[in-house]
C-alpha cells in the first residue's frame, strides 16, 4: 500500500530527513542542553536501538547517560520513577509496543498518580518511548496499537508524531515537561522523509493542540500518527468523487484538542475518525462521543470509525487486511447518509441550514 506524503514547505538550508533522525536529532539536543536528561532501555546503547533511534548517544554522552538495561520492563520503568523522584528527566524506550505490558503495574501506580499523590509537590518528569503500530511485518507483540490503555490512565500525557518536524517538536516538548508523556512513534513512518533541518528546526504547535494537515468542505477526517498519511491519499482519491475531504491530525491524544477538532467538525457537517487501534473500546469511541456531545445540531450524519479488527494483531502476511487503508476510509465517507443533503452546496452544515430556513 502505499501512502500520500505529506505535504511541507521547502525552504533554504533544509534537506531530506527521515522520522527516525529528526527523533534522533532531538534526544541529541535535549542531552546536550540539560545533563539531567537521561536514556535508557533495551539496547539503547552500543546498538543505538532496534530502530537506531540512539544510534550515536554512548559514544558522544557515555553509558551513563545512555544507558543499556536488562530485559525486564518493570524494571526498566520503576528505576526511572525513582531517577525522576530525584531530579533527573529519563527517556525510556520500551523496544516494541507489547514489551511495555509488564510495566503496566508501575505506570498505571506510579508514574500517572505522583504529581497528584503529592499534591504537585512532586513533578514527574518522565519520557516513555514506544515504538507502536503495524504496517512493518511485525509478528506477534511486535504491531500492537495500545494507545487506548494509555488514554485512558488519568496523569499521563500521550502524543503521536506524523511528521518529521513534529517528531522533533513533541520529543522536545516531552522530555521538557514536567509531567509524565507516553510518546507514540508509528514505526512504519520512521522512513519517512520530509524537508527539514536539524540545526534550525521549525516551531511546531504544542502538546494538546491538533493539526489542519488539508483543508476540505465535504467531510472531516479524524486521525492520528501512522493513519495521518493513508488520510491524506484517502483525501486525494476522493476528489474524483466530488468529495473535498479535510484532514485533522490529532498530534496529541491527552490532552485532547476539542477546539480544533470540532471547529473542523462544524465547518463539514461530517466525520470520519480513523485509527489502527480496535473498534470496540478504541480510541475513536471516545473521539466520536466528544464530537457528538459538542457538534450534535451541526452533523448531518452519524460520526464513522474506520479502525482495526476487534481481534490480536494479525500475522504479518495478512495485516494488510487489519490496518486501515484508502479504500475501507473511502467505504465510510461513501456511507455519511450524502442522501440527506438539504442543498446542493458542498459542506453546509445542519445549523446552518436551519438558520436559513430549510425544514
Amino acid at each position: 500500500m502505499t501512502t500520500a506524503a505529506i505535504p511541507t514547505t521547502r525552504k533554504a538550508g533544509r534537506k531530506p530527513a527521515s522520522m527516525a533522525q529528526a527523533l534522533t536529532s532531538a534526544l541529541r539536543d535535549a542531552m546536550a542542553e540539560d545533563p539531567t536528561v537521561h536514556v535508557m532501555g533495551e539496547d539503547v546503547g552500543s546498538l543505538g536501538g532496534v530502530f537506531r533511534i540512539t544510534d550515536g548517544l554512548v559514544k558522544e554522552f557515555g553509558e551513563e547517560r545512555c544507558t543499556d538495561t536488562p530485559l525486564a520492563e518493570a524494571g526498566i520503568l520503576g528505576t526511572a520513577i525513582g531517577m525522576a523522584m530525584y531530579g533527573l528527566r529519563p527517556v525510556v524506550e520500551m523496544q516494541f509496543d507489547a514489551f511495555a505490558y509488564p510495566a503496566f503495574e508501575q505506570l498505571i501506580s506510579h508514574v500517572s498518580r505522583m504529581r497528584n499523590r503529592t499534591r504537585g509537590a512532586m513533578p514527574m518528569p518522565l519520557t516513555i518511548r514506544i515504538p507502536y503500530g503495524g504496517g512493518i511485518g511485525g509478528v506477534e507483540h511486535h504491531s500492537d496499537s495500545s494507545e487506548a490503555y494509555y488514554m485512558a490512565t488519568p496523569g499521563l500525557h500521550v502524543v503521536t508524531p506524523a511528521t518529521v518536524a513534529d517528531a522533533y517538536g513533541l520529543l522536545r516538548a516531552s522530555i521538557a515537561s514536567d509531567d509524565p508523556v507516553v510518546f507514540l512513534e508509528p514505526k512504519r513512518l520512521y522512513w519517512s522523509k520530509a524537508d527539514w533541518s536539524p540545526e534550525q528546526p521549525e516551531q511546531v504547535a504544542p502538546i494538546g493542540r491538533a493539526v489542519v494537515r488539508r483543508a476540505g468542505r465535504s467531510a472531516s477526517l479524524i486521525t492520528y500518527g501512522p493513519s495521518v498519511p493513508v488520510c491524506l491519499e484517502a483525501a486525494e482519491a476522493a476528489r474524483s468523487e466530488g468529495w473535498d475531504l479535510e484532514v485533522v491530525d490529532l498530534r496529541s491524544l491527552v490532552p485532547f484538542d476539542d477546539e480544533t477538532v470540532c471547529a473542523s467538525v462544524r465547518r463539514t457537517g461530517r466525520a470520519v475518525v480513523v485509527h489502527e487501534s480496535t473498534g470496540f473500546g478504541g480510541p475513536g469511541g471516545e473521539i466520536a462521543a466528544r464530537i457528538t456531545e459538542r457538534c450534535f445540531h451541526y452533523l448531518e450524519a452519524p460520526v464513522l470509525r474506520v479502525a482495526g479488527f476487534d481481534l490480536p494483531y494479525p500475522p504479518p502476511m495478512l495485516e494488510r487486511h487489519h490496518l486501515p487503508g484508502v479504500d475501507r476510509v473511502l467505504d465510510a465517507v461513501a456511507r455519511l447518509q450524502w442522501e440527506a443533503d438539504w442543498t446542493s452546496e458542498p459542506g453546509r452544515g445542519g445549523a446552518e441550514r436551519l438558520a436559513g430556513g430549510a425544514h
